[in-house]
């Protein structure tokens, strides 16, 4: 009894070592990718359980780096969240949690670019979006060890990037998580983008990038030529609809009816193109939610540590607040997460969710 007790105990030891090694050599794979990308790496100070971090003394601090939530063992599902344009994977982190506690591995990569001391020659950079690309590519080949079924999205440009990478290699995308998304930008922008030799003269108005200011993980503005790299990105995915593309996976679609910065209209017109059950979980604009605050708790906003004496705190967007329906907000992801996954319906999900539920539908649903 003794010998099998011991030989059960060698095999369940061997048997999940096994089962781990997959999942290390993802991370073996995610440090290397940014060791190249930065240049540098070292270890983080800080350690959390079934959180693998990246960090580097390029970066402004360890809360720009990369990171990967996990469980230890490949899982049914994975996500891939990428950041906005001029913030980092910190605005991330409340979506990520939310996520692996459903028992997702979560990945959280780091754009060319972001996060950094330095960034003048990267946001200069003329092939910039073709390097954000690259990046989604790469991320996602390197992380099909984790799981089986992947969901891929983000925040506003992280968004973008998540549906452009769809149109292009749709086969291996079970998802798309959007926050709000960047499917369009201000008519000023958009036609700031039409004039010739515009990226040319963006750069001599950049200047010298300053990435140091009141929020210690977000540059203190959007540099204008990375924001007309971005606009060329959200171009080719309008082109590719308009010819005859299709969105086939379910979409979850997250966004503000203030948002000034990428307006809801452009959310609202790739859902017309999408052909599955999908979730739009649409902010009232009596909210007057800002555009970066969507995907912040109160949390995420208390741990920022924001110097408000830096900026005007009377001036809209200018201080991060969280999103007052952040809770409603994760309660509609989770119904979508029941919905297409083979994850158990709580008593609430109990009914797939409608092609376009709003907040209206959400209360007069939770007030019965």
């Amino acid at each position: 009894m003794r010998w099998t007790l011991v030989s059960a105990g060698i095999m369940l030891f061997f048997s999940s070592a096994a089962f781990a090694a997959p999942v290390q050599q993802v991370f073996n794979n995610f440090s290397q990718l940014y060791q190249d990308e930065l240049e540098t790496t070292r270890r983080c100070r800080e350690a959390e359980v079934n959180h693998f971090r990246v960090c580097s003394d390029k970066l402004r601090n360890e809360g720009n780096g990369p990171f990967i939530l996990h469980h230890g063992k490949p899982t049914d599902n994975v996500a891939i969240l990428f950041h906005g344009l001029s913030d980092s994977p910190y605005f991330m982190r409340a979506i990520a949690g939310v996520l692996h506690d459903r028992g997702f591995t979560v990945v959280v990569p780091l754009l060319p670019g972001h996060g950094l001391r330095s960034a003048d020659s990267d946001m200069e950079d003329k092939k910039l979006a073709e390097r954000w690309q690259q990046h989604v590519e790469t991320i996602v080949n390197i992380s099909q060890p984790l799981g089986k079924q992947f969901f891929i999205g983000g925040f506003s440009t992280g968004g973008a990037l998540a549906v452009d990478y769809y149109l292009e290699k749709p086969d291996n995308i079970a998802g798309l998580l959007l926050f709000s998304g960047a499917m369009a930008l201000t008519d000023n922008a958009e036609i700031m983008w039409k004039i010739w030799g515009i990226k040319a003269l963006s750069r001599i108005i950049d200047g010298d990038y300053e990435t140091n200011g009141p929020n210690p993980y977000k540059y203190p503005t959007v540099a204008g030529h990375a924001g007309l790299e971005l606009m060329d990105i959200i171009s080719s995915i309008r082109q590719r609809l308009d010819n005859g593309q299709r969105i086939k996976v379910p979409v979850f679609a997250a966004h503000s009816q203030a948002d000034h910065t990428t307006p809801i209209k452009g959310v609202k017109r790739l859902l017309e193109f999408a052909d599955n059950t999908n979730t739009f979980f649409e902010i009232d604009k009596d909210y007057d939610l800002c555009h970066a605050d969507l995907p912040l708790n109160r949390k995420l906003v208390a741990d920022m540590h924001f110097k408000t004496s830096m900026v005007n705190p009377q001036e809209r967007c200018a201080v991060p607040e969280p999103n007052p329906l952040y809770r409603q907000m994760v309660f509609m992801l989770n119904a979508f997460i029941n919905a297409n996954t083979d994850s158990v319906p709580t008593l609430l999900d109990a009914n797939r969710p409608k092609p376009y539920i709003s907040y209206d539908d959400f209360k007069q649903a939770t007030e019965k």
